[in-house]
C-alpha cells in the first residue's frame, strides 16, 4: 500500500514538473511565460484535490522527495534562470525554517499580522491595473504599474504553490511571490540579471529563504565584466545596506500604499535611493 502510494505520488510529481515544464519553454523570457503561469494557476485551481484537504493543489512529498526536487530545481535553476517554474519548486522545498520565521516576524508586527489574518493576494481579481495606470507619476501605485507595462509583466503570473505543507507558510510563500515585483518596484531596480541579484539579496537577508540565497550567490556569475564590477564596488553593498536596514517589507500592506508618493514611502521604510543602473 505505502509503495503504490508513493508510486502515485511520484507520477503526480513528474506530470506536474511536465507541465510546468511545458509552460516555461514555450517561452524565450519570463516575461513572456505570464499568460502560460496564469494558464496553469486557472487549471490548478480547478483541478480537485488528488491527496488531502490541507488546501487546494497541495501536492505532499516526503523528506526524500523534496530532496530529489530540491537538488533538481536548484540545477535548472542554476542552468537557466528564467525558469520559475524551477525557481518556486526550490523555493517551496526548502523553504519551510526561513517561511516559519518570516510568519514570526510578520505575527511581531502590527501591519504583518493583520496581512496574515486577512490573507489579501495581489491578482488582476482584487486589483485594477486601470485604477493604477490613472494615479499620478510619482505614486508607488504607479511605479508599480510602469514597472509592470514597460516588461509585459502580469500579476497573474506568479505560480500557485503545491509543495509547502502548512496552510499559513503556504500564504507566506504565496505574499512572498506576488510581493516579489513589488520590491522591485519600491527598490527602483529593473528586471535585468543585475537588478534581479540586487533584489535577491535584499530578499536573501529579509527573508532567509535558501532560493534568495542562491540567486544572490551565484546570479553574478552570469554578470559580464562591467556589470560584475558595478555589482561589487555599488550595488551590492546597497543591497545589503537596503535588506539589513529596511523595515521588514512582508509586514508592508503594499495594497494600501498605491496612492502615496513613492519618495515617500522609501522614507518611511528606511530604503536608500538606489544607484542609477546602467541599461
Amino acid at each position: 500500500m505505502t509503495f503504490s502510494l508513493t508510486f502515485t505520488r511520484c507520477r503526480a510529481l513528474q506530470k506536474l514538473t511536465q507541465r510546468r515544464c511545458r509552460l516555461v519553454s514555450q517561452t524565450c523570457c519570463i516575461g513572456t511565460a505570464s499568460s502560460h503561469a496564469a494558464e496553469e494557476k486557472e487549471h490548478d485551481e480547478e483541478r480537485p484535490l488528488q491527496y488531502d484537504d490541507l488546501y487546494p493543489g497541495h501536492i505532499p512529498t516526503t523528506l526524500f522527495q523534496k530532496v530529489l526536487l530540491s537538488a533538481g530545481s536548484a540545477a535548472m535553476s542554476l542552468y537557466d534562470p528564467t525558469r520559475d517554474d524551477m525557481i518556486s519548486t526550490l523555493g517551496e522545498t526548502t523553504g519551510h525554517f526561513a517561511l516559519k520565521k518570516m510568519k514570526q516576524k510578520m505575527l511581531e508586527d502590527p501591519i504583518g499580522r493583520q496581512i496574515i489574518e486577512e490573507e489579501p493576494e495581489i491578482n488582476t481579481s482584487t486589483l485594477s491595473l486601470d485604477y493604477l495606470g490613472s494615479l499620478p507619476e510619482d505614486t508607488f501605485g504607479k511605479k508599480y504599474w510602469n514597472f509592470l507595462s514597460k516588461n509585459g509583466f502580469s500579476p497573474d503570473a506568479r505560480l500557485p504553490v503545491h509543495f509547502v505543507d502548512d496552510p499559513e507558510l503556504k500564504y507566506v510563500m504565496l505574499r512572498y511571490r506576488q510581493t516579489h515585483d513589488l520590491f522591485h518596484s519600491v527598490l527602483g531596480m529593473p528586471p535585468h540579471m543585475l537588478g534581479e541579484v540586487a533584489v535577491k539579496w535584499v530578499e536573501a537577508i529579509q527573508t532567509g529563504l535558501p532560493m534568495c540565497a542562491l540567486g544572490a550567490f551565484f546570479g553574478p556569475l552570469r554578470l559580464g565584466p562591467v556589470n560584475r564590477q558595478q555589482y561589487l564596488s555599488t550595488y551590492l553593498p546597497w543591497a545589503i545596506r537596503c535588506g539589513t536596514n529596511s523595515k521588514f517589507l512582508m509586514a508592508v500592506y503594499w495594497e494600501k500604499h498605491w496612492e502615496q508618493n513613492l519618495t515617500d514611502l522609501q522614507n518611511e521604510l528606511n530604503i536608500e535611493p538606489a544607484p542609477v543602473l546602467n541599461k
